[in-house]
């Protein structure tokens, strides 16, 4: 009986044992990616790894015999030049790993894609093999999209949509997209995700994993490589669900909505499930659209048109470009909420001359410290200044505790020293400049935290896609007249940090060179929209560039200083030693400002001799606001070119007027008195500018009096029609 009862225990045990085995079977996959779970999962289809590693396999495999091959063929191919087999063996390498990563399905092709915009890591012959992943990608039958649409609205196709295109628009690694129109008559794109496509990626992030533990147990890392498996796969599986891709647009059209040059899709929230997603259609011009039509034979024929076709389409691509680079650091720098996938693919050129942004499966959110840290970064590239950069480098968390940072500074400088400079900007391709900083990242075992590789990524190919259009293109120039505005105009105590690191040296002595760079660029770019319309003044946009070859920064800065945006330069040159102020003043470099100085202190005794003589000189030869916007156009005394256009003057005396800049002008002068040999200079310095500007105002007085009483002075020599 005891043996009986032993054996009866024994059996409900095996019983037990084999429902709960059953139990495992039947669980399904877990929605949300979870490393133990799906591990679990896996554990128990033995079969489904072998199976899905034997093809990996085989596939690798092949395309290594293929390579191979194609290697030997070109050893025995007598008589080509180097350089070119070496590209030609590149471009085939990248053709036969996109053919792989075509036949291994969706996962496989999603890093292909990622790869394809790291031309600095891969090389660019096998980025842009790979890049044709973006557009290669075939499309699955559409009555099986038709289902997957009406299995996920539970109604017929009929019931919200009147018309769905025959074939898909486009067609990528996740899924496909129709246009279509609601019964309202809206036009639309249908999002339609690839049948059983969860558990093909989950499956394939689980072998990643399974192999990134072994290489761990090989190289005896330290680190756990298995993290990364596990980060895309929460990024991958967050892209499965299309109700998160349609809040991710929501939020980003939300952020970005007051951006003008910004244009984002509005989302169907009721055309809209797990596997569908349905927003406002978007008519646009694709990058690999415009860059064809650039690249295309210009002239056929003798035919005009196409030469100006391809003109255009080269001036829309570039505009396309510099539109994406201010979108990237837009969304760094002030909304904090970046598109993850920012490859030409996803990017579009309206009509109305907008950058629109599409698919947004994935966002990347920063902290505020984090953008700072990366808006100080840019400024310390261009500026040289490699200490300063890995101090940034560490407050975003990419530089690891305990690094040395002396020999890591000394790396930069080797790698990055010999850059040239053009007007104070980097003179070199910004990819160059990431392949440089990216490989002592890597011999320093640097974190990369996601956005800070989406930002990267992001500006290397729109370099790229310009580049190829314009040889000329520099990331530098087209991206530091966002970072300069956004340092003379953002009143906080991050910017003013880094401001005060790049003007003011350890002495908080002022380094006139930084602070005309800055105004320079900001002006010549026009990035420095400070003044409100309301006010009535002039836009900063009818700012000339340049003077005789010299930036009127004097110009710029009396036109910022009393505005609402001077307050962080106000700030700034109160901070800043008084005596190092003057000393720049009055030094050869600030030649060229003391000339444009004379020319508006000029300008004000005129007024002030125009005032005192009343009725001696005429309404008409003299209107009391002059327009503050430097160039030639001021500077010309013949009465032709008086400055009487009232939308485009400026009041000088409420320069005189404003108590702030009388403060700041006190308190220079009481730290410079203190060098009684720079104070006899300055006013040397001041009284010969004086003498000038009296000497220019009497000559314009001259000119007033002499058109207003005497006549114009004709100088034109005189012509006779002699008839026949």
């Amino acid at each position: 009986m005891d043996l009986m009862m032993a054996d009866l225990k024994a059996l409900e045990a095996y019983v037990s044992y084999f429902y709960y085995q059953s139990k495992k079977w039947s669980k399904p996959l877990p929605e949300a990616y979870d490393a133990e779970e799906v591990a679990d999962y896996f554990s128990h289809r033995p079969h489904v790894v072998a199976l899905r590693l034997l093809e990996v396999f085989s596939s690798f495999a092949s395309a290594a015999i293929r390579i191979r091959m194609a290697g030997l063929k070109k050893s025995l191919r007598p008589g080509s030049s180097k350089d070119i087999d070496e590209n030609l063996s590149q471009y085939n390498f990248g053709m036969v790993l996109k053919e792989t990563m075509l036949s291994l399905g969706p996962t496989f092709i999603k890093v292909g894609q990622s790869l394809s915009t790291r031309p600095d890591i891969i090389g660019p012959e096998i980025s842009k093999a790979l890049s044709e992943l973006h557009d290669q990608i075939p499309p699955f039958p559409r009555p099986l999209a038709m289902k997957i649409i009406e299995e996920e609205l539970d109604s017929p196709i009929g019931s919200f949509f009147s018309y769905i295109s025959e074939e898909p628009v486009a067609a990528a690694s996740f899924g496909q997209v129709y246009r279509g129109c609601t019964l309202n008559g809206s036009d639309v794109a249908v999002k339609v995700q690839r049948p059983n496509l969860r558990h093909v990626v989950v499956r394939d992030v689980y072998i990643l994993r399974l192999g990134l533990g072994l290489l761990q147990k090989i190289a005896k890392r330290k680190s756990d490589p298995r993290l990364y498996a596990d980060e895309l796969g929460k990024g991958l599986v967050g892209e499965l669900d299309y109700t998160l891709e349609a809040a991710n647009a929501s939020q980003f059209l939300d952020a970005h909505s007051h951006f003008s040059f910004m244009q984002v899709p509005k989302v169907f929230q009721h055309l809209t499930r797990k596997r569908a997603l349905t927003m406002e259609w978007m008519a646009g011009e694709s990058s690999t659209d415009l860059l064809s039509i650039t690249k295309s034979s210009s002239i056929k024929h003798g035919s005009k048109y196409l030469e100006r076709q391809k003109v255009d389409a080269k001036r829309r691509l570039l505009d396309l470009v510099n539109k994406g680079v201010e979108a990237s650091l837009t969304q760094l720098l002030e909304t904090g909420i970046l598109h993850a996938d920012p490859h030409p693919g996803n990017l579009r050129y309206t009509a109305s001359g907008r950058i629109g942004f599409l698919d947004f499966g994935l966002l990347c959110r920063m902290e505020k410290k984090h953008q700072f840290a990366m808006l100080a970064s840019i400024v310390h590239i261009v500026n040289g200044d490699w200490s300063s950069l890995l101090q940034a480098l560490t407050e975003m968390d990419v530089v690891r505790p305990g690094t040395n940072i002396r020999r890591v500074t000394m790396d930069l400088e080797d790698a990055l020293g010999e850059v040239e400079l053009k007007d104070g900007i980097p003179d070199i391709k910004f990819s160059r400049v990431l392949g440089k900083i990216w490989s002592v990242a890597l011999k320093y075992h640097f974190r990369m935290p996601p956005y800070y590789t989406l930002v990267l990524r992001s500006l290397a190919s729109l370099e790229g896609l310009a580049v190829a259009a314009d040889p000329s293109f520099k990331t530098f120039e087209a991206a530091y007249p966002f970072v300069v505005r956004k340092l003379l105009t953002e009143n906080s105590a991050e910017t003013r940090k880094i401001l005060h690191s790049v003007v003011l040296n350890r002495k908080k002595e002022f380094r006139w060179e930084r602070l005309a760079l800055f105004m320079r660029v900001g002006a010549t770019r026009k990035s420095l929209q400070l003044v409100e319309a309301s006010s009535g003044e002039t836009s900063l946009d009818n700012l000339p560039s340049r003077t005789d070859g010299v930036f009127d920064v004097a110009y710029l800065l009396l036109r910022l200083l009393p505005s609402k945006d001077g307050v962080v330069l106000r700030r700034l040159i109160m901070t800043a030693d008084g005596a190092s102020l003057v000393r720049a003043a009055v030094s050869k470099e600030a030649k060229a400002f003391r000339f444009q100085l004379c020319k508006i202190i000029a300008d004000i005794l005129y007024q002030r001799m125009v005032k005192a003589l009343g009725q001696l000189v005429p309404a008409s030869q003299y209107s009391y606001k002059l327009r503050l916007a430097g160039g030639h156009q001021n500077t010309e005394l013949h009465p032709s070119a008086r400055l009487s256009t009232s939308s485009t003057v400026y009041d000088y005396q409420s320069l005189l007027r404003d108590r702030r800049l009388k403060l700041i002008l006190s308190k220079i002068l009481n730290s410079a008195r203190k060098e009684p040999a720079l104070m006899l200079r300055f006013y040397w310095v001041s009284f010969v500018t004086f003498i000038a500007a009296s000497a220019l105002a009497f000559h314009r007085l001259l000119i007033s009096l002499s058109a207003a009483y005497i006549g114009p002075a004709s100088f034109i020599p005189k012509r006779f029609a002699i008839s026949a």
